[in-house]
């Protein structure tokens, strides 16, 4: 608990010294766990919706204790595999250490609208994930070409060592 802020919440909001999400967007959080980096990400934008996906229920519990205790209004929950979700078109996905990119881009493409609800400088359109260790194999192998943040370059704690921050946008 002594590095819960670092470790998950700053960790989380990384995404959001890069990345706007503007009111009415819609993002989903694929395999969010206990709700990151979806639930401070929420917090930080109220106005924009964050879909939370986990195909673990006891999860989501957690998730929807989490949203409630901080009257969270822009939470939904689903529990599904992201490759199950046929009904729903994001502006974004976002994840954290979830899986190999090249799986997480096969689960986000479909879900990802062809083009943003709006448009900006700072406003995705596609996957933004949080990974770490050595990516240029997990890189390769996705055939994606990600933009790519050192997470330290952002916040100078050694925790964030060997951390990224990658956008992969979704090509119209």
């Amino acid at each position: 608990m002594e590095n819960f802020y670092v470790h998950h919440v700053l960790h989380s909001l990384t995404i959001a010294t890069r990345f706007d999400f503007l009111p009415g967007q819609q993002i989903m959080d694929l395999g969010c766990g206990g709700g990151f980096p979806g639930v401070p990400l929420a917090v930080f934008f109220p106005e924009t919706n964050f879909h939370m996906v986990d195909s673990i229920n006891k999860k989501l519990t957690v998730v929807k204790e989490v949203a409630a205790a901080l009257e969270l209004k822009n939470i939904t929950v689903q529990h599904s595999r992201a490759e199950d979700i046929k009904n729903r078109h994001f502006d974004s996905v976002v994840s954290r250490a979830v899986a190999p990119l090249k799986d997480l881009w096969r689960w986000s493409k479909p879900l990802v609208r062809k083009q943003g609800s709006t448009t900006g400088k700072n406003v995705p359109n596609g996957l933004i994930c949080l990974k770490g260790g050595d990516l240029s194999k997990e890189i390769f192998e996705s055939g994606c070409k990600p933009f790519v943040w050192e997470v330290q370059s952002i916040f100078n704690e050694a925790y964030f060592q060997d951390k990224y921050l990658l956008y992969q946008p979704k090509v119209k």
